[in-house]
């Protein structure tokens, strides 16, 4: 025999009138683990268990449902018997039978009546339900000839009531399961039983005379004209005949109107009212509000009423003028990723990611150009609007005449990873060590040198970092060069600088010449770099590819002359040339502050010529040449295409990268650069963030939070720039570290104030503070940090921050202690003979009671004794006893673990 398929929770509580809950409990007492949800299966025997067990309720259920079913048969026959009793009372309205209780007598003379009633009464009964109309109104029993009725009133009257009183008192006693033997019994009882007679009392009601006459008042003539008797007409006098609207309502007929009364009638059918549009109810509402405006009490009530509206319409507009605006940003040429990011309220990093993703190697401090911002505002929402394109579209750009160009020498940018000897290899190329002046042995500024080959070519080198910090640089470097030589060492690999120098140059569209130095080491394999570069997909030409490559070595010069041909042949492919008979243009390298010669900057010239006497102006900086030195530090008065050289004479330093143009009229760069600096102040009250109470609950939520104000001092723009962008990337959730203020040139004493009023750190790189700004700090004690090198002014930040941040706690086990034997002391507890397996257990530590891999109980030790002695600390490989605080269930076998919880430094991840 089949095993019985499983059946769901719900369906057994249903037939079993239980609750899911205790079918649950049921089982589980039994053994049987079942979910606590409705669509759970179990299985038959389980199922058996539950029948048995609760076969009471079952039956409960079954005997209510047959009742409930009883109940609705009994109560459709008496729906019926009503229904028929109806149609009889309405034959007759005038007298009223009483039936005699006692036999009935069937009087032949119902013979005449229609037995259509009594054939749907019996077919009625049979049926469990009642049926019901197609259109769900009310059941059609049969219909009675009225017209036989009336011929005899006094017989036919009462023989619809007589019949459907039988069947109202035979019906309870036929079972509803056999409809067929009920009929067959109803009918042999009807012809079986004999006549009887009947006896009728015949009763007389009288009718109400009404209302008696006792009287007449005669009320004085009025005026009105008297009633239009019966019988004239309208057409009488003149008038048409009113036509009498009745409402129609459905009649009795399905397919006919009635009147107020009902009765039938023919009628036009009812036109549903339209639908009002928005449109005419918005009207509606304006003649409604309206009305009620007018409505005042008086003219200055309406008076005061106008001017609020006025009010509150203005202030209305004002604020969704507001809303507008903050789709809307006003930005200059000055701005930086982070200022664009805060004037959108989004993190610089999210920025950084979509510059990424359009092919763009930015920093958080780089300066975006026009086409870029309105991209990137794009991409997040917003609309950008220049308020200072007036600015520069004053200055015109002058167009070239091919006739006047002529050849220049090409600009070359090496760049590289740090180490990998890019600064030795323009070294041997100039003959002259550069190492020795860098802090450390590593380049930190970028330099630009003009070098002049054995067969009278010139070819301007750029030398940029090759440290992570210094990434704006070599994107900068990037951008003004010609060509890129990428140095990467043969017995290294191709590291991070690496990559993102190639990915600086692709982006830049400038052709790369790669150079593998230290060729002559051990464990040199330019192959192994070669086959790197190939899963970048980069091939260079000794494996068919388009980029040329040379194996040198700086210390030795092995190749360099190999090396330089390639560049010159490169820069040849690009027909290099410029117009030196203009007004001069270029790029700012960099920019310093001297003390005895004040700010010197490094410009490279791309086109025209640079003469001693012009007048600059770069960003929001102006000045005169007043000298010219080229990067041996001889002075020299004119500087044509390609050259870079040292200048004097801004007002202020420059930052790196900026354009800077010469001009005729002084008073024209002096209002530009005003303009700008104008331009630049509102940029910084834009770009100021307040703190809002979001902020506030964030930080009350974070718990932990700290914020670092710096001040950030280098020799140069681009190192500042370089170290403040790493001190802004090693902001966390928990501490945040805010440059607040950055420039060139030593720590003065308006820097200490600043610092004062701030609570900030002074950060100076390659600068020393002033006798003035150095009593000031020790008066206000404020701290200043001097470095040298980069990264070690990174890693001391990195250590400040991790002082900050809160000790991890962490556990350290300390001892495993075996249970022997127990011992149960009145008073005092259970006592544990143990073994100390390893460590050493004190009387403060912390301690774990284990059994069976599974921790019964974490608390502290009670007692420790050796013997009868209490002691401080037993060793590895004695003998112990002890009690544990509040814990007596301790079994032998038992492992005691004591631990001790150490506090660990956390580090920034």
């Amino acid at each position: 025999m089949a095993e019985k398929a499983p059946i769901r929770l719900s369906k057994a509580a249903r037939e079993l009138n239980v609750g899911i809950s205790t079918l649950v409990d049921f089982l589980a007492e039994k053994g049987i683990e079942v979910d606590a949800r409705p669509n759970t299966k179990i299985d038959s025997e389980a199922y058996q268990l539950l029948q048995n067990e609760y076969a009471p309720d079952m039956a409960k259920k079954q005997k209510s449902e047959e009742l409930s079913q009883n109940k609705v048969v009994r109560e459709t026959i008496s729906l019926e018997n009503q229904t028929v009793e109806k149609q009889s009372k309405k034959a007759d309205q005038d007298e009223i039978l009483i039936k005699n209780v006692g036999a009935f007598e069937e009087q032949p003379k119902a013979k005449s009546v229609d037995p259509e009633p009594k054939k749907i009464l019996e077919e009625k009964e049979t049926a469990k339900e009642p049926a019901k109309s197609a259109d769900g109104g009310p059941t059609v029993v049969g219909k009675i000839d009225l017209s036989t009725i009336k011929s005899n009133r006094p017989k036919k009257k009462d023989e619809p009531k007589k019949e459907a009183e039988i069947k109202s008192e035979e019906t309870p006693k036929i079972p509803a399961e056999k409809p067929d033997e009920k009929t067959e019994k109803t009918e042999k009882t009807a012809k079986d039983e004999a006549p009887v007679k009947t006896e009728f009392l015949k009763t007389k009601a009288d009718k109400l005379d009404g209302p008696k006459l006792v009287g007449k008042i005669e009320l004085p003539a009025s005026s009105r004209p008297d009633k239009k008797p019966a019988g004239s007409s309208d057409s009488e006098k003149g008038r048409r005949k009113r036509k009498r609207i009745t409402q129609v309502v459905p009649g009795k007929d399905g397919n006919r109107f009635g009147d107020r009364q009902g009765r039938g009638k023919r009628g036009p059918k009812a036109v549903p009212k339209a639908e009002l549009t928005e449109e005419e109810i918005q009207n509606q509402v304006r003649e409604t509000l309206a009305a009620l405006k007018n409505k005042g009490k008086s003219t200055r009530s309406k008076y005061r009423r106008e001017r609020r509206d006025a009010v509150s319409e203005k202030i209305q507009k004002e604020i969704e003028q507001q809303e507008d605006e903050k789709k809307i940003l006003k930005l200059t040429e000055f701005v930086t990723v982070s200022e664009l990011a805060t004037m959108m309220g989004i993190s610089a990093t999210e920025v950084i990611s979509m510059c990424m993703t359009l092919g763009m190697m930015v920093s958080i401090n780089q300066r975006l150009d026009q086409e870029t911002l309105t991209l990137l505002a794009e991409e997040f929402g917003f609309e950008v609007e220049f308020v200072g394109a007036d600015i520069e579209e004053s200055i015109q750009e002058e167009e070239e005449d091919e006739e006047n160009l002529s050849e220049r020498p090409p600009i070359v940018t090496v760049m590289g990873h740090v180490d990998h000897g890019k600064t030795s290899l323009l070294d041997y190329i100039r003959t002259e060590n550069v190492i020795a002046g860098e802090a450390g042995g590593i380049t930190q500024h970028i330099g630009a040198y003009n070098v002049e080959l054995e067969d009278g070519k010139t070819i301007t080198f750029l030398d940029t970092p090759g440290h992570e910090a210094f990434t704006a640089m070599r994107a900068r470097g990037a951008q003004v060069t010609d060509i890129a030589i990428i140095v990467i060492a043969a017995d290294d690999a191709v590291m991070p600088q690496t990559v993102e120098a190639i990915n600086h140059a692709q982006a830049a569209g400038v052709p790369m010449v790669f150079a593998f130095n230290k060729i002559d080491r051990d464990g040199a394999n330019a192959d192994r770099i070669r086959e790197q570069l190939a899963n970048m997909n980069i091939l260079v030409e000794d494996w068919g590819g388009k980029f040329q490559c040379q194996e040198v070595s700086a210390k030795s010069g092995l190749n360099i002359d190999e090396l330089l041909e390639k560049v010159l042949l490169e820069a040849e492919l690009l027909e290099l040339k410029a117009n030196a008979d203009r007004m001069a243009r270029g790029t700012v390298i960099e920019a310093s502050l001297d003390k005895g010669r004040g700010y010197t900057s490094t410009l490279l010239v791309q086109t025209g010529t640079l003469k001693v006497g012009d007048m600059l102006l770069a960003g929001s900086n102006y000045g005169r040449v007043k000298a010219m030195f080229n990067e041996r530090g001889t002075a020299v008065e004119v500087a044509g295409p390609s050259h870079p050289v040292s200048i004097l004479g801004f007002n202020g330093a420059p930052s790196a990268g900026d354009t800077f143009v010469v001009m005729e009229d002084e008073r024209e760069v002096k209002n530009l650069a005003f303009k700008r600096q104008q331009l630049q102040r509102e940029q910084s009250v834009r770009t100021q963030r307040r703190r809002t109470l979001e902020d506030i609950g964030e930080i009350i939520q974070l718990g932990d939070y700290h914020e670092i104000n710096v001040i950030v001092k280098g020799d140069v723009d681009g190192s500042v720039e370089a170290l403040a962008d790493s001190m802004l990337k090693l902001s966390t959730e928990n501490i945040a570290i805010n440059v607040i203020h950055k420039s060139v040139g030593q720590i003065s004493e308006s820097d200490v104030l600043l610092a004062t009023a701030s609570e900030a750190i002074i950060v100076g790189f390659q600068v020393r503070p002033s006798a003035q700004a150095r009593k000031r700090a020790e008066t206000e004690g404020i701290e200043i940090r001097l470095y040298s090198i980069i990264y070690d002014a990174i890693n001391d930040m990195k250590s400040a921050m991790e002082g900050m941040l809160k000790p991890k706690i962490e556990e350290k086990v300390v001892c495993n202690i075996e249970v022997r034997e127990t011992f149960k002391i009145s008073k005092v507890g259970t006592i544990a003979g143990c073994y100390v397996l390893d460590g050493t257990v004190s009387r403060n530590t912390k301690v774990r009671v284990i059994r069976d891999g599974v921790v019964i109980h974490t608390g502290t030790l009670g007692s420790l004794k050796r013997f009868k002695d209490d002691v401080k600390e037993v060793k590895s490989g004695f003998e112990c006893g002890l009690n544990i605080d509040n814990f007596n269930d301790i079994r032998e076998g038992d492992i005691i673990e004591g631990y001790e919880e150490v506090e660990v430094a956390q580090k920034l991840s």
